[in-house]
């Protein structure tokens, strides 16, 4: 259930009944030939989709993340890390007094990571809270899934090209990229990042057919449904 088709009396409603909500995130950058906003696209799906049977709220994908790696692609919008952590503060105090307190925050970017240590400090404070930290394509079914269909997957790769997240007209490459040097990249500024990675794919096929893809979706919202409804006591 999107928190976008109901009103605030309805939620005050339902925080006395059910007093979970789902707060995806994700970022705004370069994924090569598929949208800048990736990312964003995939958690609130996966959250949606996920939340759908159980009626759980989904707030709208926060849009942007941590992303200075990748200031050099046009398009990519990147916040400070201090930035980001009071922007997730701010919002997870509005959410507790909403009355929800059983919150799961479902991850989209990798760069976004380093807010589990701010979460745990929040729920240090926020005693009667419980937020879960989910990153929904790296989470083990959804994982297993993935190398079961191909081991090469990565970034801006065929592991994110869905239906929803393709430009309409864009053709994507049909060669498979070699692996790039991830050891290089750790220490490259942005300029030598964008020099490095080229056209965004890490590495791998940029698409594979439909039914593999949706397979790998299926088991991904499957999974994410059970964190939303499980494991809270």
């Amino acid at each position: 259930m999107r928190i976008a088709d109901t009103n605030w009396m309805q939620i005050e409603e339902r925080v006395k009944r059910d007093n979970r909500c789902v707060l995806p995130i994700g970022s705004t950058e370069q994924h090569g030939y598929l949208s800048l906003c990736v990312d964003m696209i995939l958690s609130e799906k996966v959250a949606i989709d996920a939340s759908e049977p159980l009626g759980v709220p989904v707030y709208p994908a926060v849009p942007y993340g941590t992303t200075p790696y990748y200031a050099d692609f046009p398009g990519t919008v990147t916040l400070r890390l201090t930035t980001y952590i009071a922007l997730i503060e701010d919002i997870l105090e509005s959410l507790y007094r909403s009355g929800f307190r059983r919150i799961v925050v479902v991850n989209g970017h990798g760069g976004n990571g380093p807010i589990m240590g701010f979460l745990k400090e929040w729920m240090s404070r926020r005693t009667d809270a419980k937020v879960k930290f989910h990153e929904w394509w790296k989470a083990p079914k959804t994982w297993a899934k993935t190398m079961e269909i191909d081991r090469e997957a990565s970034h801006a790769s065929w592991m994110e090209n869905f239906p929803w997240t393709r430009i309409p007209g864009v053709e994507m490459p049909k060669t498979k990229k070699p692996l790039v040097d991830m050891v290089r990249m750790q220490t490259s500024n942005p300029a030598e990042v964008r020099q490095l990675i080229g056209d965004g794919n890490y590495h791998g096929l940029y698409q594979r057919p439909d039914e593999e893809v949706l397979a790998l979706w299926k088991v991904a919202v499957e999974e994410t449904r059970g964190v939303i409804e499980q494991g809270w006591n």
